[in-house]
């Protein structure tokens, strides 16, 4: 029996790199400058989001 299939967008793939590279740019920052980038963030009109 075959289980997989050719994937055209690969959500776990995406959600590990996100998390990757927040890890390190949050790493470097104090616990108010991460609070202060959130903020920043949450603000911003046009996010992109990602779609399927």
């Amino acid at each position: 029996m075959k289980t997989k299939t050719d994937k055209k967008f690969d959500a776990v793939k995406m959600a590990r790199d996100i998390k990757n590279k927040l890890d390190e740019k949050l790493s470097e920052l104090t616990k108010e400058e991460i609070v202060a980038y959130f903020r920043d963030q949450r603000r911003k009109p046009n996010r992109i989001r990602p779609e399927a």
